[in-house]
């Protein structure tokens, strides 16, 4: 599932009536309406995202993070290893 405002992939799981990609944390399916139970978000945790995985942009003032590439996902930056 995509963010449909900067085009990121998000955390998803699959609508157990309709088994569309939906929101993790989503409460009900936004394609069917089905109420989520809770249990389907305990089954679909390896979708969900690790923060404590990341790593932060070495420019002080950025807010970004590292991406799959080695640059920063905000301000495009290489990281360096060191904050600046």
């Amino acid at each position: 599932m995509k963010c449909p405002e900067c085009h990121c992939d998000l955390p998803s799981r699959k609508c157990p009536e309709c088994d569309e990609s939906i929101p993790v944390f989503g409460k009900f399916c936004c394609y069917c309406g089905s109420a989520i139970p809770d249990s389907a978000s305990k089954e679909d945790e390896e979708g969900a995202m690790d923060f404590s995985s990341r790593i932060l942009c070495s420019d002080g003032n950025c807010i970004g993070v590292i991406n799959e590439q080695g640059v920063c996902s905000e301000c495009g930056k290489p990281y360096t290893g060191e904050a600046e």
